[in-house]
């Protein structure tokens, strides 16, 4: 039984380099560990700290599980330089997930940027399970670079997953890149899917969310129909720290999934 408060243990079975400082790790709990997609887990190294991370992985898989996670500070930088076999804590889950009984019947438009398809990834494989309960999965997806691009070898797999729609784009491309150049916003247009029938999900840096959200707003989506994953500020997952406070939410109970409806009148969230 996963315990909120106290750290299991956790082996790393495999490291998988996704781009100059994004990694896989692929971990085996002790015992099996459930989480519904979207929600986040506390992953401990001991003698350096914990950080919260958010599953990449099938929820259906209770034996083990991916997390994603880009080299950014103390605990991450340690993380990398970490060798298979490696046991690590983790806590959890904590958070809300994705209300996937929503979203049946419509069509589902995702919008990730960087490592944040990392978080995307499990709502996709959930979405993928079940996709005769969807009418369409519309992936939208944008990297710095195609060196910044995650998960090279599986998109090319989805892309021939019955109902999927999938497209790419890099900020700033190179000779060997032969797709779309710009801003994830620009590949936004002439979207395939009804969006007074489509439910959307955006996970990346905040400035790109911010857009996003505001691109989705000018095409006609309603507020509440689009999903935002606020996690930046998280810290201790149980909302005793405060530091992700946000208006009256505390992110890491109450989120870190929102729609835009519920903090849209929430000062600064971008932040």
């Amino acid at each position: 039984m996963n315990s909120i408060y106290r750290p299991q243990e956790a082996v790393i079975e495999d490291v998988i380099i996704e781009s100059p400082n994004i990694k896989t790790f692929v971990l085996r709990p002790k015992q099996e560990f459930s989480f519904r997609t979207g929600q986040f887990l506390e992953l401990t190294l001991p003698g350096v700290g914990e950080a919260p991370f958010t599953p990449s992985s099938d929820p259906n898989i209770k034996d083990k599980m991916d997390v994603t996670i880009m080299s950014a500070g103390k605990v991450t930088r340690a993380l990398h330089n970490i060798a298979k076999d490696t046991t690590v804590g983790i806590r959890g889950p904590y958070g809300k997930g994705y209300p996937l009984d929503k979203f049946a019947g419509r069509d589902i438009l995702i919008v990730g940027g960087g490592v944040g398809l990392a978080p995307l990834r499990s709502l996709l494989l959930s979405l993928f399970a079940d996709i005769d309960k969807y009418n369409k999965v519309v992936l939208r997806y944008g990297a710095r670079t195609p060196h910044d691009i995650i998960y090279k070898g599986l998109i090319p797999q989805w892309s021939k997953i019955k109902k999927v729609d999938l497209a790419l784009t890099v900020d700033v491309g190179d000779p060997s890149w032969k797709g779309h150049v710009g801003l994830v916003t620009t590949i936004l247009k002439d979207l395939p899917l009804d969006i007074k029938k489509t439910t959307a999900i955006v996970c990346g840096p905040p400035i790109m969310m911010k857009f996003v959200n505001f691109k989705l707003l000018d095409l006609g989506f309603m507020p509440q129909d689009i999903y935002l994953s606020m996690e930046k500020n998280m810290s201790c997952g149980l909302g005793k720290c405060g530091h992700c406070r946000m208006g009256r939410y505390y992110t890491c109970k109450d989120g870190p999934v929102f729609t835009y409806e519920e903090i849209k009148d929430i000062p600064e969230i971008w932040d």
